[in-house]
């Protein structure tokens, strides 16, 4: 109901001033009122209101419930506002924080170690040595371990030696979570299984069918879980989003474990006639998927530039404008 268009009105004993937030509309008399919880059936923002000596004049139209928030809009009794499991995220803080709580129970921190392996690994910021490259692994995982939440309390690198790899891992899994990087598959420098082994591990994976990232290793020894990944960045990183990543969130008592879907045309035709099912690294925009890069398992520059994987079955072929689903890192 339209209640009053622009015109002058008294303005009562309150004091008009920039603090004021509102006027309301009580009996059709608008008063300007200081910042409260409560708040009167009509009111007008205080921007259309102009004072002309002992008068307001209202320079807009006025409809019934206009800037009227009314209790239960938003929330009601006995509704549920945060279910256990749930990611406390910056507005799940601020909306409990509405409702009084000053704080609530979550799940246990989970404390991470990283171990990188291989001789022709140079060290940042050194100078390379013919047949070495720089070990950049564990940086990613420091990162991709952090935002899981987790507390990364040590990173270790390790030559292909079993000595001094035995002598890490034992300060290692007195963590909750430890992730190895490289020497986990058959080669004469793959020290990993047989090092665990050794320590007393009882490894329950090796191997997975998925591309890039078949070397793949899950054990445990004591209470510490143990992941060995592919030492090919690429394959590092899909592995930890697909195996690693949802293991620290059922640990940490989160009920949403896998990554984000959302659904997406494609821009290409793809297919995969290989064993294994592939996970194309790309970029999803406004709706689109497209692949980036080389998708190769040590094309980082291709990796950076994406933010979504596309599994593609062994067999399956896809083409441009289908609807696909899409899992979302970024």
């Amino acid at each position: 109901m339209r209640l009053w268009q622009a015109r002058a009105v008294p303005v009562n004993d309150y004091a008009l001033s920039v603090n004021n937030l509102r006027a309301w509309i009580d009996n059709c008399m608008y008063r300007p009122v200081k910042r409260s919880g409560f708040l009167p059936a009509h009111q007008v923002m205080q921007e259309d209101v102009t004072r002309d000596g002992s008068e307001i004049v209202i320079n807009a139209d006025v409809d019934s419930g206009d800037f009227v928030r009314r209790r239960g809009c938003d929330l009601t009794e006995g509704q549920k506002i945060v279910a256990k499991g749930e990611l406390i995220r910056p507005a799940t803080i601020a909306l409990l924080a509405s409702q009084g709580f000053a704080g609530v129970t979550v799940g246990g921190e989970v404390d991470a170690a990283i171990i990188s392996t291989g001789d022709e690994l140079a060290e940042l910021g050194t100078e390379l040595q013919p047949g070495q490259i720089y070990e950049s692994n564990s940086v990613l995982l420091q990162a991709l371990l952090q935002r899981c939440g987790a507390a990364v309390k040590s990173v270790q690198h390790c030559k292909d030696d079993a000595d001094s790899l035995r002598k890490t891992l034992e300060q290692a899994i007195k963590h909750s979570v430890l992730v190895i990087n490289g020497g986990v598959s058959v080669g004469e420098h793959d020290l990993v299984q047989s090092t665990l082994r050794s320590l007393g591990a009882k490894i329950d994976i090796w191997r997975v069918a998925i591309k890039p990232g078949k070397p793949f290793v899950f054990g445990r020894i004591r209470e510490c879980a143990v992941f060995g990944l592919p030492g090919n960045p690429v394959s590092a990183f899909v592995t930890f989003l697909q195996f690693v990543r949802p293991a620290i969130f059922k640990m940490m008592g989160a009920t949403k474990l896998d990554l984000s879907k959302v659904p997406a045309k494609l821009l290409v035709d793809l297919s995969n006639d290989g064993d294994r099912p592939h996970y194309v690294r790309g970029k999803c925009e406004n709706g689109n998927f497209s692949p980036v890069g080389r998708q190769e398992s040590h094309a980082l520059f291709g990796l950076s530039q994406s933010n979504a994987l596309f599994r593609l079955a062994v067999g399956e072929a896809r083409a441009r404008g289908d609807i696909v689903d899409i899992q979302i890192f970024d």
